[in-house]
């Protein structure tokens, strides 16, 4: 592998095993998978592929599998049973203590992985907000959302300076996983290592101070704020958070246990530092650095105190914003109590369809939604999603969405159609195909079903005389891209 020749002199300066780290770059890059604990656990996924390997060593979730096996061609991958993850990637979410019922913020969110995986530690009690200012990476993570089967994510596409207007000392968690050089990703994607130059680093750190100046403001008073990157540039990494800590009296860092997680503390050896080393650990390169806000600083509270909104030099011009689904607005949605109630129509399919209480709704133009409790004002924000998608209010009826049928369990509905890994039908659905369909000689009932995979849900369908009528999403087989972050 050609690496550059400013990378190398550096890196050998400042490693002393250095040879073993350029050897290990002839080595192929370690893949893995993480378990999606909303909808299965470690063992059975264990049960369901064989074709998984040992543990990685700083999540217990996390796994490598073999070459032979292709997790995005895997029935279960469309499942959402699983994300398909770097290993040294699930380390930042895996050390973050997010636990239900906080109110977190992914920053630099896209496409999704360390979402989904605090999406699993809140398991569905508290909020997650995921922001990415790309237009173009926001909609690759709102799908990865999707299919993780989450209902309580907010999904915006904004500058960290507009967020910071809105929720100044709101969040008991921020991850900033910072835009970097991907020194540590040289390895893995050839592309990084063709755009690398030796003034890669200072660029990137200038975006990385403003991120995390704006990201300081939004951290509540004894809230911690996670900053990781996937390179190896000490300004970048530890130059960055002595920076920070330099400028931001009122935090301190937080001590990560490293013999705990088989990783190791930054060159600086501070404690509250860890580093991921391709020759060292079973993973490509990653930093990390975990600091809280102390206690008993005062904010203005966010919540039920809107802040107004200013346009700024920079933001993403509204010609930049697309929405994933025709009715997020791109000037956001604002929830008050004279916001439009769902129908009949709804209400009936919840009554035919559904096994549980719908809960609460609330509905923008004709897309009805879940929202989270304790859901904040959003207007005058870039906002993709706020919570579960449920699907469409039309004329005389309710048109579920995708999303929707990923945050159910098969016992939460009737009826289903359930298919095993071996049925032929399988494919065919997950093609996009129509066809007839009989179980046990049996026609299934007429109306919308929920297509399962052993009972995990995989989509809808509408039957009429047993003709089933495909309504998995054309575009998520080829956009649903599987991601290494």
């Amino acid at each position: 592998m050609n690496l550059p020749s400013e990378f190398i002199a550096r890196m050998s300066d400042s490693l002393p095993d250095h040879q073993d780290f350029l050897k290990s770059y002839s080595d192929e890059p370690l893949a893995g998978l993480r378990v999606n604990r909303l909808k299965t656990s470690p063992e059975e996924l264990k049960r369901l592929i064989s074709d998984i390997r040992g543990p990685v060593g700083w999540c217990t979730d996390g796994f490598y599998y073999s070459t032979d096996f292709r997790p995005g061609k895997s029935p279960y991958y469309h499942a959402g049973l699983y994300y398909i993850q770097e290993p040294s990637a699930m380390l930042p979410a895996t050390v973050m203590d997010v636990g239900p019922g906080q109110r977190v913020l992914d920053l630099c969110a896209a496409p999704g992985g360390k979402s989904t995986q605090i999406l699993a530690k809140l398991a569905g009690e508290g909020i997650l907000i995921a922001n990415d200012v790309s237009a173009s990476r926001a909609r690759a993570l709102l799908k990865n959302i999707e299919l993780s089967g989450a209902g309580n994510c907010v999904i915006t596409n904004e500058t960290p300076s507009r967020l910071a207007e809105r929720f100044s000392g709101y969040f008991d968690r921020i991850l900033v996983d910072a835009p970097c050089s991907g020194e540590g990703m040289f390895r893995r994607d050839p592309t990084t290592r063709k755009a690398w130059t030796v003034r890669k680093p200072e660029i990137c750190a200038t975006l990385q101070r403003e991120i995390l100046h704006y990201a300081a403001m939004m951290l509540k008073p004894g809230g911690r704020l996670m900053y990781s990157t996937c390179t190896f540039a000490p300004t970048e990494n530890e130059l960055m958070t002595d920076e920070f800590l330099a400028a931001h009296k009122d935090f301190v860092g937080v001590a990560i246990p490293h013999a705990e997680y088989g990783v190791e503390p930054g060159l600086s050896s501070k404690e509250y530092t860890a580093r991921i080393w391709p020759h060292r650990q079973k993973g490509e390169g990653h930093f990390m650095a975990y600091m809280q806000r102390s206690a008993g600083i005062s904010h203005k509270p966010a919540e039920g105190a809107p802040y107004p909104i200013h346009e700024r030099e920079g933001r993403m011009p509204a010609s930049h914003f697309r929405s994933s689904h025709r009715n997020a607005g791109r000037k956001g949605i604002s929830l008050t109590e004279n916001a439009p109630q769902p129908g009949r129509e709804y209400a009936d399919f919840c009554n035919k369809h559904l096994n549980i209480a719908p809960g609460p709704t609330y509905s923008h133009g004709y897309s009805l939604y879940k929202t989270p409790k304790g859901l904040p004002d959003l207007s005058g924000l870039r906002v993709l999603r706020t919570g579960l998608y449920l699907g469409d209010l039309l004329t005389k009826r309710f048109e579920p969405s995708q999303a929707f049928a990923m945050s159910l369990y098969s016992n939460e509905v009737k009826p289903i159609i359930n298919f095993s890994i071996t049925d032929n039908n399988l494919d065919r659905y997950l093609k996009g195909e129509s066809f007839e369909h009989t179980c046990a000689g049996e026609k299934p009932a007429d109306g919308w079903n929920l297509i399962t995979l052993n009972n995990f849900p995989l989509g809808w369908a509408k039957v009429t005389d047993g003709r089933l009528k495909n309504k998995y999403p054309k575009g998520w087989l080829m956009s649903l891209r599987c991601s290494s972050l």
